[in-house]
């Protein structure tokens, strides 16, 4: 199965799990254009991380971690949003993203609570530091990050591709910033907050963000 059809195929699970309801528009609307929309979105020419093989990836993580989260549907549907809106040169991707949830998920007919969780999961996203007791966030957060704690050569590419979303960045420029985003998660008390995600995943992210800012900071 293609990444495009297994994409499709988790949408239209998800959303038929959280669409019903008084609120719900009858007929509802055909859950496909929505998954186009945001599939041609992940699939977009300035993303080289950011695409649909890190949704899959985050899909993925979500499924392991389920177990943790209050509401994993919603939590799927934040992991469908965190970037759809992504331009690497503007600050505000995040916050478009939760717009877009919003206006997207009440056309198609997901209950008013889930939608407002999704859009404060996306905007969760801009620190990865949700509160203790916020499953919903911890899980989504640690779906995110999980990228972090990979083998030691799928680091390696990961921050390639991170790179190349940065080109139009000068090298001082991006060593720098990128150091700053380096610094801020290791100065996190947890990067991984699900029980799951500290055991397995902590020690080895930590020494991934350390081996990389020791060569940005050379």
């Amino acid at each position: 199965m293609s990444v495009h059809d297994a994409l499709r195929s988790r949408w239209l699970r998800t959303l038929d799990a959280v669409r019903n309801g008084e609120s719900a528009p009858d007929p509802l609307p055909d859950p496909l254009p929505y998954a186009e929309n945001l599939m041609s979105r992940w699939a977009e020419p300035q993303r080289r991380y950011h695409n649909t093989d890190h949704l899959l990836a985050v899909l993925d993580h979500i499924d392991t971690l389920a177990p943790y989260a209050a509401d994993p549907e919603a939590v799927r549907l934040a992991a469908w949003f965190h970037d759809a809106v992504y331009r690497p040169d503007r600050s505000e991707n995040e916050e478009r993203s939760a717009v877009l949830a919003v206006r997207a998920l009440t056309e198609a007919g997901v209950r008013p609570d889930v939608t407002d969780e999704v859009a404060r999961l996306v905007r969760l996203t801009v620190t990865h530091d949700p509160a203790p007791g916020d499953t919903n966030g911890e899980v989504l957060c640690d779906a995110d990050l999980a990228i972090l704690a990979s083998r030691p050569e799928a680091y390696e590419a990961y921050t390639r591709a991170v790179r190349e979303e940065y080109g139009f960045v000068p090298d001082d420029a991006f060593r720098a910033g990128r150091a700053a985003v380096l610094r801020q998660l290791l100065d996190l008390e947890r990067l991984f907050r699900t029980p799951h995600g500290a055991e397995l995943w902590e020690g080895r992210a930590r020494a991934n963000l350390t081996a990389e800012l020791e060569t940005l900071t050379r």
